[in-house]
């Protein structure tokens, strides 16, 4: 059962969002003026970097799961039976973090001996 994603490439991606968040706090260009004034400003603009990086993150590591996506095989968690199929149909939910919104990838699976649905994750 392999993830949806490399550790490179979610790794990247999250230090993507990190340093698109750390550019508009401290700019690389030391001639663009750094905003707020006192440490309670500084403190929401830290709070925006914790919003913006923590649900990729979130995102990430969950696609990084060996269970995050299944190719085939299985059992039901109902019924046991190792009669089930991948639905060709995948949702996205989000779910809310204390950081913001993350979007969750689920598979969904349909057993053929008690026809139970089932998202192979658990997710």
């Amino acid at each position: 059962m392999p993830a949806r994603t490399t550790r490179d490439e979610a790794r990247n991606r999250v230090i993507a969002a990190f340093m698109l968040s750390l550019d508009k706090m401290i700019p690389a260009d030391a001639s663009v003026p750094l905003k707020g004034a006192t440490f309670g400003e500084w403190e929401d603009q830290a709070a925006q970097v914790r919003r913006s990086v923590i649900p990729t993150l979130l995102e990430e590591r969950s696609a990084l799961e060996e269970n995050a996506q299944v190719v085939d095989g299985g059992r039901c968690p109902f019924c046991s039976s190792d009669r089930i199929y991948l639905k060709k149909d995948e949702t996205q939910s989000e779910v809310l973090s204390p950081d913001g919104p993350v979007v969750l990838t689920r598979q969904h699976c349909r057993c053929r001996q008690c026809d139970g649905t089932f998202s192979p994750s658990g997710a």
